[in-house]
């Protein structure tokens, strides 16, 4: 019994350590917030920081690979929701739309964090990871609305995406999100009148 005691106790400091940066670094970017910051906010010592965390960026790859499982999660949810591969992108559409007018939006994390860290640093290979599985979930899925068209039709579902996430930033969050929505919905739209058309022939 006494054996586990530390061990739950150092599971929870490091989730104290990733749930505060994922709420600061989101908040207010990554290289703006420092250790000593992280350590008094999470209370933890900076001995323990260092024990789960050898550096702030080993830190900083925690956080992406934290905010890649809770999105990832939500898609898989999305796509276990709706058998239908176009409803299935429609509710991924709505998670987004529904992200960009949650308080406190700030953007796409993974863009923000690109924009702090250039290629070959290991925080900016998280990111690319995180948008190469998104471009291929999407790709599946489109790959069933409509097969020749799929990689060009998720590509353009992500510009989308991309385009609205920094918008809802700068402008009206609803009315990027409708704007946004009728982006997917029109994109799904031609895919499936050329799937029906060739199934026509």
């Amino acid at each position: 019994m006494t054996t586990s005691q530390p061990e739950t106790r150092t599971s929870e400091a490091r989730q104290r350590l990733l749930a505060t940066a994922t709420r600061i670094f989101y908040a207010e970017g990554i290289h703006a917030v420092g250790v000593d910051r992280l350590v008094a906010e999470a209370k933890v010592t900076r001995a323990t920081f260092y024990r789960h965390f050898p550096s702030k960026e080993d830190l900083v790859v925690g956080y992406l690979r934290e905010v890649h499982a809770m999105e990832r999660g939500a898609v898989d949810a999305a796509i276990a929701a709706n058998p239908s591969p176009a409803d299935a992108l429609l509710a991924i559409a709505d998670w987004i739309s529904q992200a960009i007018q949650s308080p406190g939006f700030r953007g796409c994390a993974f863009l923000n964090a690109a924009a702090e860290y250039p290629a070959g640093q290991p925080a900016h290979d998280e990111v690319i990871a995180h948008r190469q599985w998104f471009l291929e979930t999407l790709t599946t899925l489109m790959a069933q609305v409509h097969a020749r068209t799929a990689e060009p039709a998720a590509r353009h579902f992500v510009m989308l995406r991309d385009g609205a996430m920094a918008a809802g930033c700068l402008f009206d969050p609803v009315l990027v999100s409708e704007t946004f929505h009728q982006g997917i919905e029109g994109l799904l739209r031609v895919n499936a009148e050329r799937q029906a058309n060739e199934t026509a022939r």
